[in-house]
């Protein structure tokens, strides 16, 4: 097939096919083969030249929500909350590193030995990202976080049990009245999905602004939408373009709300402003082990990006956040909003954290009283 594809022009998805089918069929001429094999074996070439070649069954595979490629030899997935080695692997290392440019230069990013790290997504909104070696010892590493095609609504979540009724019918007035939102939790706790969910209370008619390092944020129902997504650097004199420079510029474009996608570090600073200067309704995530622990890490993040003295820090976070949701990854796999708090006010220089609702385990509260 490289052989046969003519590298000065572009060809279709529909013309490889045909050229693939074509030489199939008089190299597998002397061959028996049921049908089933032959399109097997025609979509493993279609996928190795065109798509994600052996993890594209991963892909495409809706119940698969996490694809982990440990170099060219390892590949794992993850399925109804359990992690699974796929039994098929790619051709070589060459083979991983073709297919990894082919992802980074959809989006206009770059990776290479000076630049060894990147985030990107696919073409269905998944999250990629990936490492080269030599950072990554055992080959280049690369973790597709995927998305359900429909966004997850509370209602679901309630049926799911993630959420009382109780809870959720707050959260949604909360929305509605405009109250700024911080969702905390652990990697792959639900940050993303509590987030989208509660974006289906914002008002319709008001304009909204997204603010993501890749776009993973799905939200319905709103017509006055702005996606933006930050850019790296590269060797082509293309600048960089930050969090704290999209919010600086959202802050320019009349926006009702601004929803940044993930704060880490010195842009929870810019995110306070926004919240403190009447962009009600803003909301944003961030890591956290609790409410609480997520105070503290705010704090920590301001001052990254601004040396302030830690009373007017907190100031602003108590003045600019009303609420902190906190979710969590439970043992059996299933996640669950485990708290959710009320800022209020300042008092003996700590910021008053009031919880409104907590998520409690009946069976472990019996063990609990069964080793008292």
């Amino acid at each position: 097939m490289l052989n046969r594809l003519d590298v000065t022009r572009d060809f279709t998805d529909e013309e490889v096919r045909e050229q693939i089918t074509a030489v199939t069929r008089k190299q597998l001429s002397d061959r028996v083969l049921s049908l089933r094999e032959r399109a097997l074996i025609e979509t493993s070439v279609f996928n190795s030249l065109r798509r994600l070649d052996v993890i594209q069954e991963l892909v495409d595979d809706e119940n698969v929500t996490e694809i982990m490629v440990n170099g060219a030899n390892h590949i794992y997935y993850e399925q109804d909350g359990i992690i699974r080695k796929f039994q098929r692997h790619f051709a070589s290392e060459e083979k991983l590193e073709d297919m990894i440019q082919r992802i980074v230069a959809a989006h206009n990013r770059v990776i290479n030995l000076s630049s060894p790290i990147v985030d990107t997504r696919l073409e269905n909104g998944s999250r990629v990202n990936i490492v080269l070696p030599p950072v990554s010892l055992g080959g280049a590493t690369m973790t597709i976080r995927k998305f359900p095609k429909d966004v997850v609504t509370m209602q679901q979540l309630v049926q799911w049990g993630s959420i009382s009724d109780e809870a959720a019918d707050y959260l949604a007035e909360m929305v509605r009245r405009g109250k700024c939102i911080l969702v905390t939790g652990g990697t792959g706790s639900g940050k993303t999905t509590m987030l989208n969910a509660l974006s289906e209370f914002i008002p319709a008619q008001e304009r909204v602004i997204t603010i993501e390092d890749s776009a993973e944020l799905q939200l319905n129902g709103i017509e006055n939408l702005v996606r933006l997504e930050t850019r790296e650097a590269n060797h082509q004199h293309v600048s960089e373009i930050t969090i704290r420079d999209l919010i600086r510029t959202a802050l320019r474009m009349r926006p009702d709300r601004i929803i940044v996608g993930e704060c880490r570090g010195a842009e929870a600073f810019d995110m306070l402003q926004a919240m403190n200067t009447g962009h009600d309704g803003s909301m944003s995530t961030g890591h956290a082990n609790s409410c609480k622990d997520m105070l503290s890490r705010l704090e920590m993040m301001v001052r990254m990006g601004m040396d302030l003295p830690l009373a007017a820090i907190r100031s602003q976070i108590a003045s600019g956040i009303h609420l902190i949701v906190h979710v969590s990854r439970m043992p059996d796999h299933s996640r669950k909003v485990i708290e959710i708090a009320k800022l209020n006010g300042i008092e003996d220089e700590q910021i008053v954290l009031k919880t409104l609702f907590r998520w409690e385990d009946a069976s472990l509260k019996q063990i609990q009283k069964d080793l008292k």
